[in-house]
């Protein structure tokens, strides 16, 4: 199989679909990889080191999509991308469609295979592409959200663990999966007074058996949610409902009632978002100020650590890229039922469920879809 890699072209993204112990490895495999020129400069990675590992490097992207048969990437195409995928076409990155009718209709138009990372599952249920992203993200979502508590950047001027005789900063988690849990961690790290909010007591448990007394867990209602959130500092957002639109369980009159100056980071703002106040923002422009309340919302915000974020993805996809091109999508999708909940548009149909539900779009079962 010919797998195509192009440069990402959304605002301030520097991560890129294949990295060259990826591309050797495909090529170990008998693929040929093709590479637009350029695509991996902004992690450091040059077209000699992608032609080293067996890349043929290709002047544009409109090439790339030309000559391939699957299209591996990291974030969702972008309009010009999308108008650049045929029929059959194999498209594999994140897509987030329950945030986006006008890609997820422009993709259905396109007559390709869309496979969305960020629904592929394990055994247990997990979502083992977006895993690192979520790890990067909670991470990244203390370390920003502690830059912008200070009053140059318009927030409290807090420092997230205090000092000795003044109270530490007070952190609100809203969501305990791979996000919420490395966001606690870091908080805590940082000596900051950190709460997670969650809806399931099984994973409370553990946060609580992990974590100790220096973790404060409680289980989440609309009471829950409106006194924490409204007595806090920094309030990370990093709930998950897979493949389809984030619930908006902070409200506008609880952002209200928040202190002047506090921050929110809206992890989820890629599945539209869990605070009724979110919009999405750029690492060019990250923040506005809602009610006094400083919001920080980018759409893709591992792409500010994009070495990082491109190295611990690869580690995750590879496994999978390597099976859609081994096997052939067919194949590979209808062998494993993990790898088939990734398919979310097949040559004009909708096939994931949220999405078409979201959208009000006639709604194919990938069984059914692939003819299983």
């Amino acid at each position: 199989m010919r797998v195509g890699v192009p440069k990402e072209v959304k605002i301030h993204e520097y991560r890129v679909g294949l990295v060259p112990s990826s591309v050797r490895e495909l090529a170990h495999n008998g693929h040929e990889i093709v590479v637009e020129t350029g695509a991996g400069v902004g992690i450091g990675v040059s077209d000699a080191d992608f032609e080293r590992a067996g890349a043929k490097i290709l002047p544009d992207a409109k090439s790339v999509f030309d000559q391939a048969d699957m299209v591996v990437k990291v974030k969702e195409p972008q309009p010009q991308e999308i108008a650049m995928l045929r029929d059959g076409q194999i498209l594999f990155t994140y897509l987030h469609l329950a945030a986006d009718e006008a890609q997820t209709r422009g993709l259905m138009d396109s007559g390709c295979i869309a496979i969305a990372y960020e629904t592929v599952t394990d055994s247990r249920g997990r979502l083992p592409l977006l895993a690192p992203m979520s790890e990067v993200a909670g991470r990244m979502s203390i370390q920003v959200g502690a830059h912008h508590l200070e009053k140059e950047q318009g927030g409290r001027g807090v420092l997230l663990g205090g000092v000795a005789g003044v109270p530490a900063a007070d952190v609100v988690v809203i969501g305990g999966g791979v996000a919420g849990t490395n966001a606690a961690r870091m908080a805590m790290g940082m000596e900051a007074r950190v709460t997670v909010i969650d809806r399931s007591l099984d994973r409370l448990m553990e946060l609580d058996t992990v974590f100790g007394p220096t973790l404060n867990t409680i289980y989440s209602t609309v009471d829950a949610i409106e006194h924490h959130v409204t007595n806090a500092d920094l309030v990370i957002g990093s709930v998950l409902v897979p493949g389809a639109a984030a619930p908006k369980l902070v409200t506008e009159d609880m952002i209200k009632a928040m202190r002047t100056g506090s921050v929110v980071v809206d992890i989820a703002i890629d599945q539209g978002g869990c605070f009724e106040t979110a919009r999405p923002t750029s690492h060019s422009d990250p923040t506005y100020v809602t009610h006094d309340v400083v919001h920080y919302c980018v759409t893709n915000m591992p792409g500010a650590v994009a070495r990082t974020s491109t190295f611990a993805l690869n580690n995750a996809t590879l496994p999978f890229a390597l099976r859609l091109a081994n096997d052939g999508y067919r194949q590979a999708l209808g062998n494993d039922q993990h790898l088939r909940a990734g398919l979310n548009i097949h040559q004009g149909q909708c096939t994931y469920k949220a999405v078409a539900s979201e959208f009000g779009l006639d709604y194919a079962p990938p069984e059914e879809a692939l003819s299983l």
